[in-house]
């Protein structure tokens, strides 16, 4: 006769009052968490919210080419597309762990001819003699979660998910910066050129005075030949920011996902570069939830926490529900009639009694990695910090040595162009003229540099503070204590 199934609620609820009892068989060990998250507080944000900037933050420059290669740069950069293969991995590791924890049904068949033992459980006439022996079940199975194990495994999943999500866009804002800077660079080496031709010009002219002075009599050799070496100085530098030029071109193209045969389509860049960018003055008081890298190290936090609370759920049993139900024969010609079926239903039960430490091993190793996970995020978020605030000590330097800079070129210019009008008049020699268009080369170049250096900054605040980056509102943040036992 069989037995009714009525008893399996009472079979299930002796198993769940006798888990604990058993489950005192292995204690979970007393690891607690080493490492405290760092507060908020205690970091000197005392500014206001950081300002909003659009995504393509880039196109206030109103430099088309810019738009165009920023684009590229988004869609078809290698580093950006194996953190976007990452995301998909991750969020492919979280469908997974949310069908563990629904039912699962399988259909297992076979059929084998056998030799059945003669001290087995078969009787004669299959004991001693080959018989095809078929099974055709579908198997039902139900991970209960008593304890939540499954439930912290989808949260791990899910935090690991998020914080992929959120390093995708950490290393959009990364390529954005490189390649922002690549092309500040390629204006830089173009202004060098300009100045390198006007240097290349003037010092023409200086050898040009030098050699009629010394056909006249009044200057030596020597002076031709100083000012001969001055011009071949000049041409040298002339080739060498060209060579920069193209460096910086093979770089922007490969940033951009394509190859040599898209170096002449990179020209002069037309940059605005007194653009307005409303850049914070002070640490903003929101610094921690505008940067994507510093969400991400969050996020690692919750997963970590979820992975340690599922290491300790595996000191307690895992109880299953499981079924089957189809048809089990000794004979291939009576596998699917009526005297073969059958079916079966009730709980398993897996219990942890002895394992030589693995449990506590497993379970001091999740919290570890806690440990490190938020070590990595207190070290993202005072990084993040010193970028930021490095940053806006260079916007405002920069600013003012803009100034000086340029009224340094102000004067270099008058200073040079005095010295060259006594020098062609024969009231000097050639040596101040000299000195005053050296002084006027390294005024140049410095202005430009600063000037570069300012776009650049400025480029670099933006994107410390997360500039064009918005989190999703649906998405899982960190808890910001995650130090519980």
């Amino acid at each position: 006769m069989k037995k009714p199934l009525r008893s399996l609620p009472a079979l299930v609820a002796a198993l769940m009052l006798s888990a604990p009892v058993l489950s005192g068989c292995v204690d979970a060990p007393p690891t607690t968490p080493q490492v405290a998250q760092i507060e908020q507080a205690k970091l000197g944000l005392d500014g206001g919210a950081a300002p909003h900037f659009p995504r393509q933050w880039w196109k206030a420059f109103d430099d088309p080419q810019v738009d165009r290669l920023a684009d590229l740069v988004t869609k078809n950069n290698p580093t950006l597309a194996g953190a976007l293969a990452r995301m998909r991995a991750a969020q492919a590791e979280l469908s997974v762990n949310r069908a563990n924890d629904r039912p699962q049904v399988t259909l297992d068949g076979s059929e084998q001819r056998t030799l059945f033992s003669n001290n087995y459980i078969f009787p004669p006439p299959f004991a001693g003699n080959y018989a095809w022996y078929g099974s055709v079940v579908g198997n039902f199975s139900w991970n209960l979660d008593f304890w939540g194990k499954q439930a912290d495994l989808i949260a791990k999943a899910r935090g690991l998910a998020d914080a992929a999500m959120l390093d995708e866009d950490a290393a959009r804002l990364a390529l954005s910066g490189s390649f922002a800077q690549a092309y500040v660079d390629l204006m830089l080496n173009y202004q060098n050129g300009d100045i390198a031709d006007q240097t290349v010009a003037e010092r023409a002219e200086i050898l040009k005075i030098t050699q009629g002075r010394f056909n006249a009599g009044l200057e030596n050799a020597s002076a031709v030949e100083q000012a001969r070496s001055l011009l071949s100085l000049a041409k040298a530098d002339q080739l060498r920011f060209q060579a920069a030029r193209e460096t910086d071109v093979h770089a922007i193209a490969a940033l951009a996902g394509q190859g040599a045969n898209a170096y002449d389509g990179i020209t002069r860049p037309t940059l605005k570069i007194d653009t307005v960018l409303a850049l914070p003055e002070r640490l903003p008081a929101d610094l921690l939830s505008r940067r994507p890298d510093i969400l991400a190290a969050r996020s690692r936090i919750e997963a970590a926490v979820q992975n340690r609370e599922a290491a300790h759920a595996d000191f307690y049993p895992d109880i299953n529900l499981e079924a089957l139900v189809g048809f089990q024969s000794l004979s291939l010609s009576n596998l699917v009639t009526g005297g073969s079926f059958t079916y079966g239903i009730g709980p398993a039960l897996h219990l942890p009694i002895f394992d030589a430490g693995k449990l506590r091993a497993q379970y001091a190793k999740s919290t570890a990695e806690l440990d490190e996970s938020v070590a990595d995020y207190n070290g993202t978020v005072l990084n993040a910090i010193k970028q930021t605030a490095d940053a806006m000590t260079q916007v405002r330097s920069l600013a003012g040595q803009r100034v000086q800079q340029q009224d340094a070129v102000n004067s270099a210019q008058r200073s040079f162009k005095l010295a060259e009008e006594r020098y062609r008049s024969g009231l000097s020699t050639q040596v101040p003229m000299l000195t005053a268009e050296a002084t006027l080369l390294q005024a140049r170049q410095a202005l430009a540099g600063v000037v570069a250096q300012g776009v650049a900054q400025r480029i670099t605040l933006l994107l410390t503070v997360g500039g064009g980056f918005d989190p999703e509102p649906n998405m899982t943040i960190a808890k910001q204590d995650a130090s519980h036992d």
